[in-house]
């Protein structure tokens, strides 16, 4: 009869420990992340993005890449759905909610998509110059690129001590004093052009995050860089993605980030393809670097690694294999 408390206690006690390692097996225990749906054609941001379709229940797909980032949570993958129409937005990864595992990374997964930042520019903006060509001051001055039909119009580059712009010939532009010169072909005007230039910052940021897959996406028409690395995203794979049209850098790596690049193509940026700054690391792999408008590789700090071996200096180019 003495034991009884005893023998009744230890049972309780049991049944503790018995919930607190269910606790902990649950907390534990590997997480399958949510795929969530952007569609900027018949998305709607009041959605919850669950379903590839809309739904009465309005789970269908959400219309932007911001509130898919908004709504995502650690491990997660954002599908973006190709509509042949950029989506115009600039957007931020950052901290552990946009973060994952080596195993479960955090996903976005553009489908062959373009992020585009520029932003069409006023006919009436435009003012002669002389001849064919023809004058417009930018929101941004501090790097620009000029857009034909959302592609990069073909330019031609300058001193920083001329005083007037260099001869253009049919649809080149070039940046002079802050202003952005623009020849047209024989008998048209810019209004007969769609012209756009680059207006938003920075295509997609990713900071403090770890674990990261960017996957299928085109990136242009930004300030300053399609991709910015800017401190501490770790384990990142950027794959697929073509960076072009940017004002500064197609990628630029900050410190203490380090990066796989596949399968890339970086070309016409506007002072570096790609930018690498101190104490970061970028391995690139089967990576198109074009010199045609700037440096492949301009060489500010960090290691690059080219198919496992590492290099010094900064490339004009790496070809692709």
């Amino acid at each position: 009869m003495n034991t009884h408390p005893n023998t009744h206690r230890e049972r309780i006690m049991r049944k503790i420990s018995l919930s607190c390692l269910l606790f902990v097996l649950y907390i534990t225990a590997p997480v399958h992340g949510r795929e969530i749906y952007v569609d900027n054609r018949a998305g709607d941001d009041r959605f919850t993005g669950v379903q590839q379709q809309n739904t009465p229940e309005q789970t269908g797909p959400v219309r932007t890449l911001g509130k898919a980032l908004s709504l995502a949570m650690s491990g997660d993958t954002i599908v973006l759905k190709n509509n042949d129409v950029p989506y115009r937005e600039s957007v931020s990864l950052v901290g552990g909610r946009h973060s994952g595992t080596a195993g479960q990374p955090f996903t976005i997964r553009g489908n062959g998509a373009v992020l585009d930042g520029s932003k069409p520019i006023d006919p009436k903006a435009w003012e002669p110059c002389q001849g064919g060509v023809f004058m417009f001051r930018p929101r941004r001055t501090s790097y620009q690129q000029l857009f034909i039909d959302d592609l990069p119009a073909s330019q031609v580059a300058t001193s920083t001590a001329a005083r007037r712009p260099p001869k253009l010939g049919p649809l080149q532009w070039c940046m002079l004093n802050s202003t952005i010169y623009f020849c047209v072909e024989k008998a048209k005007l810019p209004q007969d052009y769609y012209l756009s230039c680059a207006d938003q910052q920075t295509g997609i940021t990713l900071y403090r995050v770890d674990c990261v897959l960017i996957d299928g996406l085109t990136v242009q028409g930004f300030q300053l860089d399609g991709v910015n690395l800017v401190n501490g995203a770790r384990n990142v794979t950027l794959s697929n993605i073509t960076c072009r049209g940017n004002g500064r850098s197609g990628m630029s790596i900050g410190g203490a980030s380090s990066v796989q690049i596949a399968r890339c193509a970086l070309g016409n940026n506007g002072t570096a393809q790609l930018l690498t700054l101190p104490y970061s690391r970028a391995s690139l792999h089967d990576t198109l670097l074009l010199d045609n408008t700037a440096p492949g590789w301009v060489d500010r700090g960090g290691t690059v690694y080219v198919e496992g071996k590492a290099v010094e200096g900064g490339l004009e180019r790496l070809p692709a294999e």
